[in-house]
């Protein structure tokens, strides 16, 4: 498997970061820039990059004109953009292997784009015509001229898609094509994108595109992802785009750590909004999704610390533990226990070959609740105590059982990039 980062490094708004960024070298330089015109980016994150322009050039760029510095701020913008993004994904514990830049289609050794557009038209793929307006919301690559199209409703779509715009610059679209074929010609019949919801327009043209550069041998899989909306104690936090007031994902992690913002992204099915409340994922309750799964496997760590004290000499090794005489173990909390814990393959099964990390989740926290609810009941009736001082074996038998319960919960939090707590106060 390999893990790449799309990067959209082509196109006007990429000059418009530019744009952005020298204005805030002519502020870092003293300059009062007033409001930020509509259309570049408020931001302040790009303050900093700013003052790594005066730091490098000083003065010097503001004798140049815009066709000059352009190129020289968009690459600086760009490298800082960048580098931000990697860190914060970093600290979310997610890495990429490779990070594709969208220019090289186009501005490197070959046109890609170029060579793709001919690969569809030798496959009568690519016609010329006029497109009726979008229904609905406008798609950004619609003109109302003769222009060239590939034949997407070939393979369902529900219109063509246009790959050249008037200036003569390729649309996204175009591009994208070229990248799914580049990805493809490095070897990988299986491809998985990760879209935010407002490209759900995208998903049949980009499967039609693919099935077209493949001659059908390659699936692509679309994850179509809704936004995210922050909370402090059932409050939203008020963002604007137009101001530039933003929480970004590095200031969460911060904030709240790792491990509980991978739980909650991945604790809902990826289609369905996220209410992440700041109050919510440090609280200590069952309401908490990971404090509740991390503190039924500090719970049944603490039972194996408390049975080696307990019985020193009681044989706990793995082959002791399989020879267990599970038999004993019949109250009905237990089997359902013991249900819960062997459904774990069968979880991660459909949770891969679909593509829905939620289902892992899921099913941890119904995991942690059949544990803490058996957990309970022994406080009630000793009887079904995990350690029962006057009977050894029944509880190497409790204890097995405990242990497959902590080494699922730790192998299903591992696969969820979250750690799985000893201890837990």
């Amino acid at each position: 498997m390999t893990r790449e980062y799309y990067v959209n490094d082509a196109g006007a708004q990429v000059d418009q970061l530019a744009r952005s960024a020298h204005l805030r070298y002519r502020e870092a330089l003293g300059e009062s820039i007033g409001a930020i015109p509509e259309g570049l980016y408020p931001g302040d994150y790009l303050k900093p990059v700013g003052r790594a322009l005066v730091d490098q050039h000083g003065r010097g760029l503001l004798a140049l004109s815009e066709p000059e510095w352009l190129p020289i701020v968009r690459e600086a913008a760009l490298r800082a953009m960048l580098a931000m993004i990697e860190q914060d994904l970093a600290a979310l514990g997610i890495h990429h292997d490779v990070f594709f830049s969208e220019r090289s289609l186009t501005e490197g050794p070959r046109n890609q784009v170029a060579e793709t557009i001919d690969e569809l038209t030798a496959k009568n793929l690519v016609v010329s015509g006029r497109l009726p307006p979008p229904k609905g919301k406008v798609d950004e690559d619609w003109e109302d001229r003769e222009q060239l199209l590939f034949r997407s409703t070939a393979f369902g779509d529900d219109m063509d898609r246009p790959l050249v715009k008037s200036d003569g610059s390729y649309t996204y679209f175009a591009s994208d094509i070229a990248y799914h074929r580049d990805k493809f010609r490095r070897g990988f019949k299986t491809m998985i994108d990760v879209f935010g919801a407002d490209h759900s327009g995208h998903v049949k043209r980009l499967k039609a595109a693919v099935a077209a550069i493949s001659d059908g041998t390659a699936a692509l899989d679309i994850e179509l992802c809704q936004l995210v909306r922050l909370f402090r104690a059932g409050e939203p936090v008020k963002m604007s785009k137009r101001a530039g007031t933003f929480v970004t994902l590095r200031e969460v992690v911060d904030e709240v750590g790792q491990g509980p913002v991978r739980f909650m992204m991945l604790y809902r099915k990826n289609d369905a909004p996220l209410d992440f409340d700041f109050a919510k994922v440090t609280e200590q309750s069952r309401d908490n999704p990971v404090f509740y799964v991390q503190y039924a496997h500090a719970r049944a760590s603490s039972v194996l610390r408390n049975v080696r004290d307990l019985f020193p000499d009681l044989d706990l090794g793995g082959d002791a533990l399989a020879r267990s005489d599970l038999d004993r173990l019949n109250d009905t909390a237990e089997l359902a226990l013991i249900r819960k814990i062997a459904q774990f393959p069968r979880i991660v099964q459909g949770s891969a070959e679909s593509h829905e990390p939620h289902r892992i989740a899921f099913y941890l926290y119904d995991l942690a609740g059949e544990f803490h609810g058996l957990w309970n009941r022994g406080k009630d009736s000793p009887q079904l105590r995990f350690i029962y001082e006057s009977d050894r074996e029944l509880t190497r038998s409790r204890v097995a059982m405990v242990a497959a319960t902590q080494q699922v919960l730790a192998s299903g939090l591992g696969i969820l990039g979250v750690s799985a707590m000893q201890e837990m106060h």
